[in-house]
């Protein structure tokens, strides 16, 4: 009885097609751009809100921050440029602008006259103290 084998017109072709399709270039994810998000811890006791916000890269300068009642806004203009050169050849070269911004409301309203913001390595610490009328009363139901 004679041997039949399956004939595949395809099977030589994966010699043709090695290293036609290039593969998409992977950066670490260290090195990905984070825009968008601002990370916050917020801390709560019984005269002020405590709010650390991770904003790291960011110029001081380029930090805003809106309290409207109890609704606090912080956005940020976030710059980042990267180049790596391999002896006088530039291999790569990318460059990031954007802007960060991240919104939230408090249990109370805030004495913006009172607040006060400071930014140190990468963190922006907001203190917010709680206006002395937003006190919580109760109505007596009839």
């Amino acid at each position: 009885m004679a041997n039949i084998q399956r004939y595949d017109p395809f099977a030589d072709m994966d010699d043709f097609f090695k290293g036609f399709f290039l593969r998409p270039v992977r950066f670490a994810a260290a090195e990905a751009p984070s825009l968008g998000h601002v990370k916050v811890d917020v801390k709560e006791d019984d005269k002020a809100y405590t709010v650390h916000a991770e904003i790291p890269g960011v110029n001081k300068d380029d930090i805003q921050v809106s309290i409207d009642g109890n609704a606090v806004s912080i956005s940020a203009e976030v710059k980042r440029s990267h180049e790596q050169k391999e002896g006088e050849k530039l291999v790569r070269s990318e460059r990031y602008y954007g802007t960060v911004a991240r919104s939230f409301t408090l249990a109370s309203d805030v004495d913006e006259a009172q607040a006060s913001a400071s930014y140190k390595d990468g963190v922006l610490e907001l203190v917010l103290p709680k206006k002395a009328g937003a006190q919580a009363r109760q109505i007596k139901v009839s």
